[in-house]
This record gives structure tokens, C-alpha cells and sequence, in this order.
């Protein structure tokens, strides 16, 4: 396939209508849709332009230049994947320049109840890609191309990839009216709202979700579905609405599926070259995935291609190469990015049934452009040795030809152990460095979180190590030495020092609704009445945004408060603080 002319990707007029530059007030109809999607795009090949943007839906939603260029360019295959039929794959792509939608309320509400590796992406948009290339004689190429785009912030890629099985078919045969009433639909759609199971209507099918919750334990797999008795036609249900099936992405490398979580842990640079998007992206999104509970903090891009506006910042030798998982499809980066330090080749996906031939361990030396065989090549040596229990432990799976599904649980339940194994005794040293509860007084300023030491931390191993969770063994000082310096640790750090600090704010604020405001107000001047009434006001907003986990109750009392220590002051002074 043509990468299309050196001008670029060009807007094609669109039946509904070219975008327009203002993007979506608020208040705007498309409020429940954006809950979900930023836009919907269609992607066609033209034989002058090359990829041109047929179609921007909701047509006054705001792309910048770069965004488009970005969307048309990662919307197909490159030339080197040779993708006939249909493909599904996603992408994800820096927002340019300022948020240009102001998040509602309920955006904030799903985010603050979401898993933190599963929130809005403030940043960066995903693309989620169905792309058709078939033969067409009424087409001058011979081919018919085209993509249909999926454009959201929310990391739901099982969803969004079940969303366009059934909408691109259809729409690739119908066209635009098909595309315009399936956006009417997903506007009527509730809000993701963490912790509930929704019915979403699309097309005639019911796809029934669970959004996951913070609350939610790891190892449970989704909630009990919703009965079907009401539903007719009976839903489609998806077990999860992120998960990929673990098992069939890393079925090439799972003899390196520890080596590959420590480079994810520490924030390596990984260059991921598959045999097409599909592929590339769906590695890229698993060992991403893989850190669970913890958040990626990494930049990450599923499908990369040289004409990324990116391209230079990512390839460029004056620097260190930067914290990123990139995957693409093009032998070319192989050249380009000899100086990375791990490189993995996969090759073309066997059918299923016995497992794979493992890509071996390589050399970065050996990495040869073009014809690289598949291989990881690095020199990286792990700190932890690797559990070979369990690889016996698929293995086996395989000869007893048990379901991926169960060889996914497997894997995912060995990740994640590994994973909280680690961040166990972080957390342990964390939750000392909170003041005592006893130390916070209600008209005091609280007191401030104590400092993260890294000596003392390490010296605290020895009493709370993962070792007491974790049969593995290595060099876990050396570990977390190195974890300190990646961009996980300090994105961790920084997470839990936010909740810590709500923590204590939501303390107290608890610790005044509970002291008896009248005696405090007798020797106080209007100045420090007045201020009170300006903090508690600021500390029920946060709170009431969900900002603040505090219980209704306190809530209740904080609002009596303000009104009591408002009716004590001079009426020139209640008109200001409560006007009419």
C-alpha cells in the first residue's frame, strides 16, 4: 500500500459537513457522546492526495493540523504490512496545543473513581482503527481503502474494537447516514461511571459492559452480569472493556515475560517491531499493561510510523533514548534506532494450538536492518530470577488444550502478584510517613506528610521485603535502586502523596465539624471568622467534586457550620459572604 504524496494527508469535504474551527460548548447536545468519544473520523485513500480526512463526526469538533496529518498517517497500514481485507488496530497520538473541551463534572467524577491506570488521558487522544482494503474495479488504484476512527481519551480498547466490528461493516456499505445515526445512539448512552454494568444500544445490539472501579479487587474478574430476562435481544456481553487476552499477545515471548515486565518497571525504551498494526499494537497495549495496579507513566505508542510528527524527537542521537514503547511495522527502524538498547522482532502470528517458537535473547550487535530475525535483542540482565514454574504451568495448559481465556487469568494473576509483591513494602514505607491522627487539631494548620528517604526505605526491607509475598529471588535492593530513577516511581510517589494529602485534609476538615465552634468564635475578630467561613466553603467544593474522601455526614455538619458562624457576624458582612 501507498504511504500516499510527500504534500501529506489533505481534508477531503465530507457528507456531513467539514469541520468547523469552534469546538463544542458544554451544554452542547453531544454531551453524553464526549463522555465516550472526542469524534469519529473516516480516513479514505485518495489517488492525488494520498490519505485525506473524508469526515470529522460531530463536524464542528476542533483537530488541529498536526492531529489530522497524525489520524490520516496512523489510520493505515504502511506499505510493509500488506493488510487485504479487514484490520483492526489502534493508536495513540499527543494532543496539540490546549484542551479544547471543558470537561464536565461526570468526567471528573468517572476519573476519580476509576482505577488510575484506566482515567482519561488529559494529553493524548487513542485512535481506534477498522480499516478495509479490498479489491474494486469502479476504484482507479483497483482498490477500495478506507478507515473508520474511533477518536476518545478513555483506554478502552476491548469496547471500542467490539464498537467498530459492528458499525464499519455497515457503514462501509451504507455510508454517512448509517455513521450519523450511530453517533445519535451513542449520545443517549449513560455515563462510564466506575462500578456500574450499563446496557449500551448500537445498530439493533445491546453491548453490556462493566466500567471498572477502584473498589473493585484485582484478582475477581468482572462483577456478576445484569439479568437478561428485560433485554431483548439478549446483549452482547464483553467481559471486560480494556483486556486484551494476554496469553495470545505474549504467546512469541512468555519465556521473557519477567525480563519484558522489569524493562516496563523501570521505564525502558522498547522498540517493537511486528509484521503489522494489528500486531504491533496489541504487544504494545499488553506489556503496557502488565504494571497493573500500577500506572504506566511511560509514553507509549501502539503504532508508529515515520511520518509522525514525532518522528525526529523519538530517532534523534544528541540524547538518551527517551522512556517510550514504540511499535511499528516499518524495518526501517531498525536503522534508525540501532542506538536503543532493546529491540523486540516479532514475526508473523502462528495459528493456534501448540506454542510458538520462542524468539530467543540476542545481542544488540547482532541487530542486522532489514532482514532481522525475530529475537529480543538487549544485554539487559534481570535483577529477579525468572519463575520458571511458569512457563511449565502454560505449557501444560497448551497440552491439555485449556482455554486462553484461563491461560490469560494465569498470566495475569502471576503479573499482577509480581507487581503488588513489589509495591508492597513502597506502600508499607508510605503509610508510615502519614502524622498520626491524634497529632491533627482542629484550628491548627495540619501537619505536613513526612519525607520519602530512599536509604530508609531500603533499610526497611529487610523487616517488610516482597520476599514474604514473593517466592522469587535476585537482587531486590538493586531493583528498586534503579526503580527509583524511572518515571514510575516518581508518577507513584506523586499519586499517593496527592491521596495522602486529601487524606489528611478530609481528617481535618472531620477534626473541626467535630470541636465546638462557638467557644472558638468568643475571642475572635471578624478577620479570622471570616476566613474560617472562605476555607471550610473551599474544602466542601473539593470535597463535594469527590476530591476529598469525607463522609456525607461531616458534609452536613460543615454546612451548619458555615451558616451558624455566618448569622454571628454583622449583617453588612452575612449580605457580602451570602448575597441575595
Amino acid at each position: 500500500m501507498d504511504q500516499g504524496s510527500a504534500a501529506g494527508p489533505h481534508r477531503a469535504r465530507g457528507r456531513l459537513g467539514a469541520p468547523s474551527c469552534g469546538a463544542r460548548a458544554p451544554g452542547a447536545p453531544w454531551a453524553r457522546f464526549s463522555a465516550w468519544l472526542e469524534c469519529v473520523c473516516v480516513v479514505t485513500f485518495d489517488l492525488e492526495l494520498g490519505q485525506a480526512l473524508e469526515l470529522v463526526y460531530p463536524s464542528d469538533f476542533q483537530l488541529t493540523d498536526k492531529e489530522k496529518s497524525s489520524i490520516c498517517y496512523l489510520s493505515f497500514p504502511d506499505s510493509h504490512s500488506g493488510c487485504l481485507g479487514d484490520t483492526q488496530f489502534s493508536f495513540r497520538i499527543r494532543q496539540c496545543g490546549g484542551q479544547r473541551r471543558p470537561w464536565h463534572t461526570d468526567d471528573r467524577h468517572c476519573d476519580s473513581g476509576a482505577p488510575v491506570s484506566l482515567q482519561r488521558e488529559p494529553a493524548h487522544y487513542f485512535g481506534y482503527v477498522y480499516f478495509r482494503q479490498v479489491k474494486d474495479s469502479s476504484v482507479k488504484r483497483g482498490y477500495f481503502q478506507k478507515s473508520l476512527v474511533l477518536v476518545s481519551r478513555l483506554p478502552f480498547v476491548r469496547l471500542f474494537q467490539a464498537l467498530l466490528s459492528l458499525v464499519a461493516p455497515e457503514y462501509f456499505d451504507k455510508l454517512a447516514p448509517c455513521l450519523e445515526a450511530v453517533c445519535d445512539e451513542i449520545d443517549q448512552w449513560p455515563a462510564p461511571v466506575p462500578g456500574q454494568t450499563l446496557n449500551l444500544p448500537v445498530m439493533g445490539v445491546i453491548l453490556q459492559v462493566h466500567i471498572p472501579s477502584r473498589a473493585d479487587k484485582p484478582e475477581s474478574g468482572p462483577p456478576k452480569q445484569c439479568s437478561h430476562e428485560n433485554l431483548l435481544p439478549a446483549p452482547v456481553v464483553l467481559t471486560s472493556v480494556h483486556e486484551l487476552d494476554l496469553f495470545r499477545c505474549f504467546r512469541p515471548v512468555l519465556a521473557h515475560v519477567q525480563l519484558l515486565w522489569e524493562l516496563m518497571l523501570l521505564g525502558e525504551p522498547l522498540l517493537v517491531l511486528a509484521p503489522s498494526p494489528a500486531v504491533s499494537s496489541e504487544m504494545v497495549l499488553a506489556l503496557t499493561s502488565c504494571l497493573q495496579p500500577l500506572k504506566f507513566c511511560c509514553d507509549y505508542r501502539p503504532y508508529f510510523t515515520v511520518h509522525d510528527s514525532e518522528f525526529k524527537e523519538f530517532t534523534t542521537r544528541t540524547q538518551a533514548p527517551p522512556s517510550v514503547v514504540l511499535g511499528v511495522t516499518n524495518p526501517f527502524f531498525i536503522k534508525t534506532l540501532q542506538h536503543w538498547p532493546h529491540v523486540l522482532r516479532i514475526g508473523e502470528p502462528k495459528m493456534p494450538g501448540d506454542l510458538p517458537k520462542q524468539v530467543k535473547l540476542k545481542k544488540p550487535s547482532r541487530l542486522k536492518t532489514l532482514d532481522t530475525k525475530p529475537g529480543l535483542y538487549t544485554a539487559y540482565m534481570t535483577y529477579l530470577h525468572r519463575d520458571k514454574a511458569l512457563l511449565r504451568r502454560l505449557l501444560k495448559g497448551l497440552q491439555k488444550k485449556r482455554p486462553s481465556d484461563v491461560q490469560t487469568a494465569v498470566l495475569r494473576r502471576h503479573l499482577l502478584e509480581l507487581t503488588q509483591s513489589f509495591l508492597s513494602p513502597l506502600e508499607h514505607y508510605m503509610a508510615s510517613l502519614m502524622p498520626l491522627q491524634k497529632s491533627i487539631t482542629p484550628w491548627k494548620t495540619p501537619p505536613q506528610i513526612h519525607p520519602f528517604h530512599q536509604d530508609d526505605f531500603l533499610r526497611s526491607l529487610e523487616h517488610s521485603g516482597p520476599q514474604l509475598t514473593c517466592l522469587l529471588k535476585g537482587d531486590r535492593l538493586g531493583l528498586y535502586r534503579r526503580f527509583f530513577k524511572s518515571p514510575h516511581f516518581d508518577g507513584w510517589y506523586r499519586q499517593r502523596h496527592k491521596e495522602m494529602a486529601q487524606k489528611l485534609e478530609a481528617l481535618h476538615l472531620e477534626a473541626i465539624c467535630e470541636a465546638n465552634i462557638e467557644i472558638w468564635m468568643k475571642d475572635k475578630s471578624e478577620v479570622e471568622v471570616v476566613d474560617l467561613v472562605l476555607k471550610l466553603r473551599e474544602r466542601l467544593v473539593r470535597a463535594q467534586g469527590h476530591q476529598l474522601p469525607v463522609k456525607e455526614a461531616t458534609l452536613k455538619r460543615a454546612r451548619l457550620y458555615i451558616e451558624t458562624v455566618i448569622g454571628s457576624l454583622p449583617k453588612d458582612l452575612q449580605v457580602v459572604l451570602c448575597p441575595p
